[in-house]
């Protein structure tokens, strides 16, 4: 853990990151709980919004800035009244504009479209059109973000076509030059280096 807080560090320190989010799959609560302890205060530093992923009640327990929930990890109104309206609820929906809508309906925040290429974190069946980031950027006020196989190369379209913010994991974690270079690639790609 201690290795990945001294990366994490580097990464926030390289450039303009919006939030963080902890993704630990089949852990014990613990182990979450330890990492949100160890890597929010980092976060903070930078003035990075730090989320959970599933778990509103870890979200609420350890005083995260809110939670990420796909589609099978609970519901919107159940995730606010754990973790007040001060606190952000993101979703997973895929290529829905349905879903968009419901959660928007319910109280999130932001949204999440994608995977929009093959990624090395997660399969996804879904292969939204970029046009879908055109039309809810058109039609509401709530961000959206792209998630799925972004790198710095192709996350400009998605940015153009609407996306107000890109979700990467590999492209920075598995970059050869490092996490506080990816940084710096992704800021140059989206126009938002000094």
């Amino acid at each position: 853990m201690d290795a990945f807080a001294s990366e994490l560090e580097s990464a926030l320190s390289a450039g303009d990151v919006a939030c963080l989010q902890l993704r630990l799959k089949g852990v014990e609560d613990d182990v979450i709980i330890a990492a949100a302890h160890k890597l929010m205060p980092i976060c903070h530093k930078y003035e990075v919004a730090f989320l959970i992923n599933d778990r509103a009640d870890i979200a609420a327990d350890v005083d995260a800035d809110g939670v990420h929930l796909g589609q099978d990890d609970g519901d919107v109104p159940t995730a606010r009244k754990l973790l007040g309206h001060a606190k952000d609820i993101g979703v997973t929906c895929h290529d829905s504009m349905h879903l968009a809508y419901k959660a928007g309906e319910e109280g999130a925040n932001y949204v999440a479209f994608g995977a929009f290429y093959p990624s090395e974190t997660k399969d996804s069946e879904y292969r939204p059109d970029v046009e879908i980031l055109t039309v809810w950027d058109e039609v509401t006020e709530i961000p959206c973000v792209a998630i799925g196989g972004i790198t710095p190369e192709n996350c400009g379209v998605l940015a153009e076509a609407g996306a107000h913010f890109v979700a990467v994991c590999s492209a920075v974690w598995k970059h050869p030059e490092g996490p506080a270079a990816a940084v710096r690639a992704f800021n140059e790609a989206l126009g938002l280096s000094e």
